[in-house]
């Protein structure tokens, strides 16, 4: 966060340092009494506001490394621990047509995270916009290993950092292994510090958006409804028809969800029985609805290439801006439908 401008007052002869804000002062003449004339009044000029973080919009002292976790989501795996603490959570389907989470940590980072699950070849297109970052994840396909190793990120998997993970009591296997963050960067003390991904904060558009109470996204074998909560100015989340609570209490949320449709393929790569894992396509131009404030938007997105962001406009071709906070992006297959 930039600290306030100063400048410089001469008082009895010496220089003294004042922030610009200080300069101001509320007191008024007395009644019938002329108001005196200013003695060596400082100019004043408005001071830049502060920018936000890059992936949520908010306030920010600076950029810190960016680590990408591969996270369970099925009801073996819940409560997951540390979604609360993410910038950006990706909703990406895999196998059998269920989905897997990946959560992008920079501005702030729990100490632990998980369950932690195994990589697909989706993630290795989606990390490259955020540079080269820490990826956490519990094993990948044989298959895949080579894909892994030329991909645009610092491998900090359970095979090359094994002392950053731990099973957690109480769960039971693949459910039960999480890992400690700060172990986790430091295996990669050179991951890339957050930068601009293309989104943009700020107010919603002044069109466009039609009132929504919930919104719901199907994929093969899972199902998310966002339900807008005024009071907490968040979409609340429902995983197949249940609420996605947090290990560290309370139900998981964001004030802005992005849908993401994406053309989705068969890729190279399948499981032990033999179902697909699927290829998202997330570089390119396709539709979206983005849901904040109670409402739903329709918009565009664009990402020219794996190492650039993905900017979103609305239909009239503004930037289409998100809620200051925690932001899920759910890569979507159908076509976008606002009821």
């Amino acid at each position: 966060m930039r600290l306030p401008r100063m400048i410089t007052v001469t008082l009895a002869g010496a220089a003294v340092l004042l922030p610009v804000a200080a300069c101001s002062s509320s007191e008024e003449p007395a009644p019938g009494k002329a108001p005196q004339a200013a003695t060596a009044a400082p100019s004043e000029e408005p001071t830049e506001a502060p920018e936000g973080h890059p992936f949520t919009g908010k306030p920010y002292d600076g950029l810190k490394p960016v680590l990408a976790v591969k996270i369970e989501n099925t009801a073996a795996g819940k409560p997951q621990l540390g979604l609360k603490s993410a910038d950006i959570v990706y909703i990406e389907q895999v196998e059998a047509g269920l989905t897997r989470l990946m959560a992008i940590f920079s501005s702030k980072l729990p100490a632990k995270v998980g369950p932690v699950r195994s990589a697909r070849i989706s993630d290795l297109h989606i990390t490259p916009q955020f540079g080269k970052p820490a990826f956490a994840y519990s094993g990948v396909q044989t298959k895949m290993l080579p894909f892994v190793a030329k991909a645009s990120l610092f491998d900090v998997g359970d095979t090359r950092n094994p002392g950053a993970y731990f099973r957690q009591p109480g769960r039971f296997a693949p459910y039960n292994l999480f890992a400690n963050t700060k172990d986790l960067l430091a295996k990669a003390p050179k991951a890339s510090k957050a930068k601009d991904i293309g989104f943009t904060f700020g107010e919603a558009p002044a069109e466009g958006g039609v009132d929504k109470k919930s919104y719901t996204v199907k994929w093969p074998a899972a199902r998310f409804t966002f339900a807008w909560s005024a009071e907490k100015e968040q979409w609340l989340i429902w995983q197949d028809g249940k609420k996605d609570m947090a290990a560290e209490g309370g139900q998981l949320g964001a004030p802005t969800i992005v849908i993401q449709y994406t053309k989705t393929e068969r890729s190279e790569f399948h499981d032990k029985n033999q179902s697909y894992t699927p290829l998202v396509h997330t570089t390119g131009k396709g539709k979206a609805i983005v849901l904040r404030d109670g409402k739903a938007y329709k918009a565009n997105w664009e990402r020219e290439s794996e190492d650039t962001g993905t900017t979103f406009t609305t239909e009239s071709g503004e930037p289409m801006n998100f809620a200051p906070g925690q932001v899920w992006v759910a890569l979507a297959s159908r076509k976008p439908v606002i009821p």
